[in-house]
């Protein structure tokens, strides 16, 4: 069973509460507008903090009592204050080693694309790797980009950029050659090394066919993983993001317990391993503490919609004899699900197609049958595509839908040429879940998109695309309400990681985590909170980042 950690704090600090002649606040936050995620005590205007916990929150006159002769005040002049946003879908490391890295997320010209690159070039030593870059060709109107863009001017560094969806990489030749790619390599199974008519290979990797060159990347060094996580720590704690659920791949775990013993941490993190590695997880290698644990095990069933490697039901509308594929089989998903299930590990899985995502939750009902019901909150991340008859089982088998609302308006603007007008029509069913009783929580996929959840929130509420050519939203039913989403981020991502006891609310007992924003989401325009500004964020009382706006 996963471990509830705290789940005493809260009655400890009731206790001192009442005993306001002892306990006197180190910080007091006044003239606020407080949406506290808790429905018992949904508004306050104060809230007194003591070390890293909330003492008291109310009104102003409930919370001068504690105030001492060292309480710091802080009068926000009416501003907005929720939780701290939790992001339950980050790749932390490959989030930060991306801003260190070309970014390409916003390139729309071939010319542009090519011409980042062979900057970015200029700037690194011979046999440097140029990774991440995360790029979407929809921009430039669809063409994959190819090796014989950018050879020229990468001859002395291999290339292997993602990608925006992570399924999908461009090599250049020098990285094709250290890797033994030519015309003559065999086929790969579940993924694919595209050609040209000749046979030789255009550079693009997919799925599995990926790994080929992404293996024979170095590793990052210790100092490269620190400073990735410090620069990855900054973004994220200018988006108002205090927490998140960490799913990436490339090792950093060991450089979060440093990082966590140096004090260096400045958002809380729940590290995830691969659901293959569930044997590695015994008790001696658990950590579970309020900055950093882990104990969540991530698989995979299929690749992404943009690369044609989420699995469907039926082919692909643009491509007739393509359903996608399956990553990983889902025998194989059980087998590994089961074992880490009779160790108490979490489950989390990737699933994009409806397809992927029927045959997820079929091996969830079976595990379920086989092991017996307990609090083992199984989650979906994505759960992008679903049958119609698929979303009424997310409440009955008490999975997460583990969702990035981002995606929604960014596929929005192509998904349906690939998938068609009926498919679309439960394509980030947000409110359908909802409404048929499951537990919504939002994260981000960043660097996949912006690691922002007042996009989030701007997306699920107004599923306006990033092409501006659907003003009422793409599928306006499955928008959301402002109060839903802010609940996504803070409550429900805290129930996911079975935080719910010390975190996602604002309550007496629980570590004092918030934001500060410029204008309360709830009384605005939907339409207007991707242009409301985050003014502050603190982490345990203590403030980690300020705009320096007013």
């Amino acid at each position: 069973m996963i471990k509830k950690i705290f789940a005493l704090l809260p009655v400890l600090v009731l206790t001192l509460s009442c005993n306001t002649d002892q306990v006197k606040a180190d910080l007091i936050l006044i003239n606020s507008i407080i949406w506290t995620g808790n429905p018992d005590h949904p508004s306050a205007e104060a809230m007194a903090i003591k070390a890293d916990t909330i003492v008291a929150i109310g009104s102003a006159a409930e919370i001068q009592q504690f105030k001492g002769a060292k309480t710091k005040i802080i009068d926000t002049d009416r501003q907005f204050v929720t939780p701290g946003f939790i992001d339950a879908h980050v790749h932390l490391l490959m989030g930060g080693n991306a801003l260190l890295s070309v970014a390409l997320r916003d390139v729309n010209t071939q010319k542009e694309f090519i011409s980042r690159i062979a900057s970015y070039a200029q700037t690194l030593a011979p046999n440097e790797w140029i990774v991440e870059g995360n790029w979407d060709h929809t921009l430039w109107g669809g063409e994959l980009p190819s090796k014989t863009w950018i050879d020229e001017f990468t001859q002395n560094n291999p290339v292997a950029i993602y990608r925006m969806d992570g399924h999908m990489i461009l090599a250049n030749s020098v990285a094709l050659k250290i890797a033994g790619i030519d015309e003559d390599s065999p086929a790969v199974p579940n993924g694919e090394i595209v050609r040209n008519p000749d046979g030789t290979p255009t550079g693009i990797l997919k799925s599995e066919a990926m790994y080929l060159v992404l293996n024979k990347i170095p590793p990052l060094s210790q100092s490269q993983k620190e400073l990735a996580i410090q620069k990855a720590q900054d973004y994220l704690v200018s988006q108002g993001v205090t927490s998140i659920h960490d799913v990436d791949s490339l090792g950093g775990f060991a450089i979060l317990q440093k990082m966590q013993k140096a004090k260096d941490l400045k958002i809380r993190i729940y590290a995830a391993d691969p659901l293959g590695k569930w044997n590695t997880l015994t008790n001696e290698s658990r950590v579970q503490t309020k900055w950093l644990k882990n104990g969540l095990l991530k698989g995979f069933v299929d690749g992404s919609l943009g690369s044609h490697t989420a699995a469907f039901l039926a082919p692909y509308t643009d491509k007739a004899a393509d359903s996608g594929i399956f990553i990983n089989d889902v025998e194989l998903i059980y087998q590994q699900a089961l074992e880490a299930d009779r160790q108490g590990l979490q489950i989390t899985v990737h699933a994009i197609g409806d397809k992927a995502n029927k045959e997820l939750l079929d091996t969830y009902q079976k595990l379920i049958k086989e092991q017996g019901p307990f609090d083992r909150r199984l989650r979906i991340e994505h759960a992008q595509h679903l049958a119609p008859e698929d979303i009424p089982r997310f409440s009955k088998l008490k999975v997460i839908a583990s969702v990035q609302p981002y995606h929604a308006i960014d596929d929005g603007r192509w998904a349906e040429e690939l998938i068609g007008p009926d498919r679309i029509r439960t394509t980030y069913a947000f409110n359908s879940l909802l409404q048929n009783g499951a537990m919504l929580t939002f994260g981000s996929d960043w660097p996949v998109a912006p690691a922002s959840p007042l996009l989030g929130i701007y997306a699920a509420t107004t599923r306006r695309t990033l092409d501006g050519q659907k003003p009422n939203g793409w599928i306006p039913k499955e928008k959301i309400k402002v109060e839903e989403a802010l609940l996504a981020y803070t409550r429900n991502a805290a129930y996911s990681s079975f935080d719910e006891k010390i975190k996602g609310t604002l309550e007496v007992g629980k570590l004092a985590d918030f934001v500060v924003m410029s204008q309360d989401l709830r009384t605005i325009e939907p339409e207007t909170i991707k242009d409301v500004t985050v003014l502050q964020t603190y982490v345990g009382g203590k403030k980690v980042f300020d705009s320096g706006r007013d």
